[in-house]
């Protein structure tokens, strides 16, 4: 349980101690948004009213608001002062009283609240930027290396693919079985080149299954 200020208390007892020495305890108030007082009588930021019997009806001294009835210049007003916003009780015949420090807003939750909302926005920057880049760089490397790496297709066994067409100007049954002839020697061409390049052939092979064994960098 937070603890009550002995700001109220103080401030209800010097205006008993004022009435009971037949005193006029004036308030000394600063003026802010949260202020409700007859604005043509604040001077530099302040009002002193007069909270004695007879000049307030109703009045009330809680420990955060006073609030009051009173007439300004004939014309009655309701009064609202917050007890943080009291500068000073004091008596208006000899002074006697006192006076208390101001007390200033804190505005740190909203300043947190600000930095806050920045550092997310810079996170979220630097974020986007990563997300640009990342994806980008990843993709271009990648498609690269696909350009670059030799095609199955044009390859050797390209090259053999060709040649039973080359072969293939006779007709009858002779020219398919040369034909078959030539494809059976490239197919073992291929097969001698293959297990004497010792695996060489590019990832993206069909015979590999594509690039399902990549890792894939995220």
């Amino acid at each position: 349980m937070a603890e009550t200020p002995t700001k109220p208390y103080l401030l209800r007892a010097l205006y008993e101690w004022c009435t009971d020495n037949g005193y006029t305890p004036h308030l000394a108030v600063r003026v802010d948004d949260r202020t409700r007082v007859p604005r043509e009588f604040v001077r530099d930021g302040e009002i002193v009213l007069n909270i004695s019997f007879d000049a307030t009806s109703a009045l009330k001294m809680g420990n955060e608001w006073i609030d009051f009835s009173a007439r300004f210049s004939g014309k009655s007003h309701h009064i609202e002062v917050q007890v943080s916003n009291v500068l000073a009780i004091y008596a208006r015949e000899n002074g006697q009283g006192m006076a208390f420090p101001v007390e200033e807003r804190q505005l740190e939750s909203e300043d947190d609240g600000v930095s806050g909302d920045e550092a997310l926005s810079g996170d979220s920057d630097e974020l986007a930027q990563l997300e640009d880049s990342g994806p980008g760089a990843d993709s271009s490397s990648s498609g690269g290396a696909s350009g670059g790496s030799p095609s199955p297709s044009s390859g050797s066994s390209g090259g053999v693919a060709a040649t039973p067409m080359l072969v293939s100007s006779g007709s009858g049954s002779g020219t398919d079985e040369r034909r078959t002839s030539v494809s059976s020697a490239s197919d073992g061409d291929t097969e001698r080149t293959a297990a004497k390049s010792g695996d060489d052939s590019p990832d993206d092979s069909p015979n590999k299954g594509g690039r399902g064994h990549l890792k894939v960098v995220k």
